[in-house]
């Protein structure tokens, strides 16, 4: 189980731009690979993403300084070190940072690595990933849940252009207690779709991750009117079998004190925006929020999490909460969310990630890994994750290899538990 060699390379991420891979080989030959997704639209507390910033490269977005200090300054370290003791080599990457965002060494490279000798444990040991997860850190779980798709099918704000204000609209299949079935209910609501923009003459060109990117919708809602149609055209129950979720990636939206719709051509403030929302809520299955109000106005989030309790909607915290356990704790303490998005890379090691899931899990929240947008590579670390910590979905896009590649893992894994697997069904809610 002692690591021999670490070895980083560039590679390309989903949007063309580079991302990178590390490999860990053991003594025993045993080798461990990973690459390291990053986002387009990003929360201001994540994790540092170290580029070049090199301009005769990629327009800055090179990763080859990643690349140098993974190969020259991390691996020098760990050679040697046992694979078996996860938190010790994540612990002694952030020790060697010394920033609170990973901003020396890299977010992306530290994940790189702490990934890689993730699945070069879990390889040496024949487990598959989320198995190891779980003796690894000794998660005190013993059934499996498998999550729910959280499929993104309209995408706005930056992830396309003179599209929505709201960056994500998303159909979550609820109706089956199959993983499998779930997925395909999703997708089959989502070829629905595509003829319900169709028919109203909008482009079914896809965005960032795989959804549709409609050109010149004019108003935020017209995405949940489709959706409905969609729905109920492939035979399908709303609320039932699919529920309906967002992500407005408000903060994209905030300036200044209010919020700008350009699509809709309306300045508001908080207190008007939620109301906004609320009508929704009363027409449409909605069944999760996410980050509807901008990272840094905790009182207005607050608020905002007793409107959605009374329909029932899970408030998921993504930029107010960026995978950190101390941004978390806070909004535990302030009653802001009671639900969360898990992104690897938004705190920077393995480690991290599952004492945010386990934080979250000890205070009854859901936890919802995602996938990121613009950035994504063809690593499912974040499925195994969500199976080995009993996550309520994952959420990621409907096509592309990148996105399908994480729902195939999902239906792999429901294959290899077969009957020990305890599919979330509609009670998603009720995960513990």
């Amino acid at each position: 189980m002692i690591i021999s060699s670490i070895h980083a390379r560039e590679i390309l991420s989903s949007g063309g731009t580079p991302s990178l891979e590390v490999k860990v080989t053991l003594a025993n030959s045993i080798i461990g690979i990973a690459s390291v997704p990053y986002g387009v639209s990003a929360g201001s507390y994540e994790a540092h993403v170290l580029f070049d910033d090199d301009t005769t490269r990629f327009n800055g977005k090179g990763m080859l300084k990643a690349v140098a200090i993974i190969n020259d300054t991390i691996a020098p370290e760990l050679i040697g070190k046992n694979a078996d003791d996860q938190r010790s080599i994540d612990e002694y990457m952030i020790k060697c940072d010394g920033t609170e965002t990973k901003s020396c060494l890299g977010g992306n490279a530290i994940l790189g690595v702490s990934l890689a000798v993730s699945h070069a444990a879990a390889n040496s040991h024949h487990l598959p990933l989320y198995q190891w997860i779980r003796k690894c850190f000794e998660l005190q779980i013993t059934d499996f849940r498998l999550p729910n798709p959280m499929i993104v099918v309209i995408e706005g704000g930056k992830h396309a252009d003179n599209s929505t204000d709201l960056q994500e609209y998303l159909f979550s299949p609820i109706g089956t207690t199959s993983a499998r079935e779930n997925i395909r209910m999703g997708l089959e609501a989502y070829f629905k779709l595509k003829k319900v923009l169709s028919e109203n003459r909008y482009s079914t060109n896809v965005g960032n991750e795989g959804a549709f990117a409609p050109d010149g919708i004019d108003s935020n809602e017209k995405p949940l009117q489709m959706m409905l149609e969609a729905v109920k055209q492939a035979g399908l129950t709303p609320g039932k079998d699919i529920g309906f979720s967002i992500d407005a990636a408000a903060n994209e939206m905030y300036e200044h004190g209010n919020y700008h719709l350009k699509a809709e051509n309306r300045t508001i403030d908080a207190q008007k925006l939620m109301k906004y929302y609320e009508g929704w809520f009363e027409k449409y299955p909605i069944i999760s929020v996410e980050d509807m109000l901008a990272e840094d106005a905790w009182a207005d989030w607050t608020t905002f999490t007793h409107i959605t309790q009374r329909y029932g909607i899970s408030n998921i915290g993504d930029d107010l909460t960026v995978t950190n356990t101390k941004r978390l704790q806070k909004a535990i303490d302030e009653k802001a969310i009671n639900a969360i998005l898990i992104k690897l890379n938004q705190i920077g090691t393995l480690t991290e990630t599952v004492n945010c899931c386990t934080l979250a899990r000890k205070h009854g929240m859901m936890t919802v890994p995602s996938h990121r947008g613009g950035g994504e590579t063809n690593d499912t670390s974040m499925v195994d994750l969500a199976v080995a910590v009993n996550s309520g979905f994952i959420k990621v896009g409907p096509t592309r290899g990148e996105r399908v590649c994480k729902y195939n893992r999902l239906m792999e894994i429901e294959d290899e538990l077969g009957t020990k697997a305890h599919p979330m069904g509609n009670e998603y809610h009720t995960i513990f």
